[in-house]
C-alpha cells in the first residue's frame, strides 16, 4: 500500500503530533498549533477553532518555517502594543532573545490577515509585502 502523502502548505507538511507533543497540547490547550523541529507543522487536535482558523495557524506556521529556512532576518522594531501582547500571552517572543521569532511571527501574522499581529509600522508593513511577493505558491 502507498504512503499517504501528507497536506502541504509552501512545501511544507502537516503531520500528526507525535506523544511529547500532545502532551504539550495538553498543557498549553490555547496553542493552536506549531512549527515543529522536522520543519513540519502541527496542530492540536483539541483545539476549538473551526476548520478555516485550523488552516491559517497551519498557514501562519508554514510562513514561519519559509522565513526560517530562508533565514529570513527583518530589521524592524516591534511596537510597544505587540511587545505588550507577547507578554501579556506569557510568550517568550516578548525577550530581547528571542526577537526574530517574533518578528517572523507578526509577519506570518500580518500575512494570514490575524489581528494579533497588531497595527502595523511602515517598516514591519514593508518587509511583510516583501516576502508576500517572494513567497511560493500555495
Amino acid at each position: 500500500m502507498p504512503e499517504k502523502k501528507l497536506p502541504t502548505i509552501y512545501g511544507f507538511e502537516i503531520r500528526s503530533p507525535y506523544a511529547g507533543e500532545m502532551q504539550y497540547f495538553a498543557k498549553n490547550p490555547t496553542t493552536a498549533g506549531m512549527m515543529t523541529e522536522d520543519n513540519r507543522i502541527i496542530l492540536n487536535p483539541a483545539s476549538s477553532l473551526s476548520n478555516a482558523e485550523k488552516m491559517a495557524v497551519a498557514e501562519n506556521e508554514a510562513i514561519r518555517l519559509w522565513l526560517k529556512n530562508n533565514n529570513i532576518k527583518p530589521d524592524f522594531a516591534l511596537s510597544d502594543s505587540q511587545i505588550g501582547f507577547f507578554k501579556s500571552m506569557g510568550a517568550d517572543y516578548a525577550k530581547p532573545e528571542n526577537m526574530l521569532q517574533a518578528q517572523h511571527t507578526i509577519i506570518a501574522r500580518a500575512l494570514t490577515g490575524d489581528p494579533s499581529a497588531g497595527k502595523l509600522t511602515q517598516d514591519q508593513q514593508k518587509w511583510v509585502n516583501a516576502v508576500k511577493n517572494k513567497l511560493p505558491k500555495r
